[in-house]
């Protein structure tokens, strides 16, 4: 049995995010790093892996982006990974979530998994359906916001969280599935896998390479097309009340918000 799991490298949490407004598209000029969700849905790969009900014989980490989504690659194979194929070209630059979804199904069927593991969003479109796109193009059944995951038999059952409970459906193979980050807690990578992650097999593919139809994806292919950006407005400076006399401080508080019918 063979599972992919797709990963994205995305803005660091720590850096703020921003739209680019010469193109229309996020910067991400600055630290990068591999989608925290995404490490939830290697784990469970993992523990399909160790929990022995299934016989898996191969991991691989997939993702789409520029040179530099090589390092989230490295990053998903000292966590577990057996290889990782990244999918790279610049007709790809500019793809919307329908384009994206369509050029990773693509990279897909050049794998023939028979999982598809992705997590919940990424940290920075946040859009929540890529999952269900790849799917769609691979014809496969598409869960998502799973989180527990068990093997029954030839199947799987999934518990996946909804807005007034608790699905729980059984699953034949192949499936793509989007785990909640509340399925498991992700294990941190050794030192000794750090350190040998770039020695493990990484094969780099364009969209010539996995039959991309070029008028499908890229800024020209997509469906959604941004408008214009702007920063929102500078909001004014608040007003301070120096608490010399307490009474009157509160006094003056209190005048304030009558002042805005507040109270």
């Amino acid at each position: 049995m063979k599972i992919c799991v797709l990963v994205k490298e995305v803005p660091d949490a720590a850096v703020e995010k921003r739209i680019d407004p010469s193109t229309g598209r996020m910067d991400r000029s600055g630290e990068r790093n591999l989608n925290p969700y995404d490490t939830h849905a290697i784990e469970a790969a993992m523990q399909l892996r160790e929990g022995g009900a299934l016989q898996v014989d191969e991991i691989v980490a997939v993702t789409m982006g520029p040179e530099s989504a090589v390092r989230a690659l490295h990053k998903a194979v000292s966590l577990g990974a057996d290889r990782s194929l990244h999918l790279s070209d610049g007709s790809l630059a500019g793809s919307d979530v329908a384009a994206t979804g369509y050029a990773l199904a693509k990279a897909l069927e050049r794998e023939s998994p028979d999982l598809v593991l992705l997590g919940q969003q990424s940290d920075d479109g946040e859009c929540y359906t890529i999952g269900a796109v790849v799917a769609d193009h691979l014809r496969m059944p598409s869960l998502t916001q799973v989180v527990k995951l068990e093997v029954d038999g030839d199947a799987l059952r999934l518990e996946r969280q909804a807005e007034y409970g608790y699905d729980t459906v059984r699953v034949k193979l192949p499936a793509v599935i989007s785990v909640g980050d509340a399925i498991n807690e992700p294990r941190y990578p050794s030192l000794k896998a750090i350190m040998g992650a770039k020695k493990k097999p990484l094969e780099m593919v364009s969209a010539v390479d996995v039959g991309i139809d070029a008028s499908l994806v890229g800024a020209d292919g997509s469906r959604v097309h941004c408008g214009e950006f702007k920063e929102p407005p500078a909001k004014a400076a608040g007003q301070v009340f120096e608490d010399e006399n307490t009474d009157e401080t509160v006094a003056k508080i209190v005048d304030w918000l009558v002042e805005r019918k507040l109270i």
